[in-house]
């Protein structure tokens, strides 16, 4: 599994809010949001941060997708 943040981009387009704008409001650092972009692992603390900002559920700006297993 793996993780996808695309909710969360659709999310700040439909609210006119800049990637730039949500990591001031939300306090984040660059590094962290770095891993947002390339959709890698944050803590659970980021992410609450992020909800309170965008006002909305974990699951409204995130998905596990599942990789396909490879063949052989």
């Amino acid at each position: 599994m793996t993780i996808s943040y695309k909710k969360l981009w659709v999310m700040l387009a439909q609210n006119e809010m800049s990637k730039a704008e949500l990591r001031r409001r939300a306090g984040l650092s660059p590094a962290t949001f770095t891993k947002l972009r390339r959709n890698q692992s944050v803590s659970m603390e980021v992410l609450l941060k992020i909800a309170e900002v965008m006002d909305c559920n974990i699951g409204d700006m995130m998905d596990f997708v599942k990789v396909p297993a490879e063949t052989e």
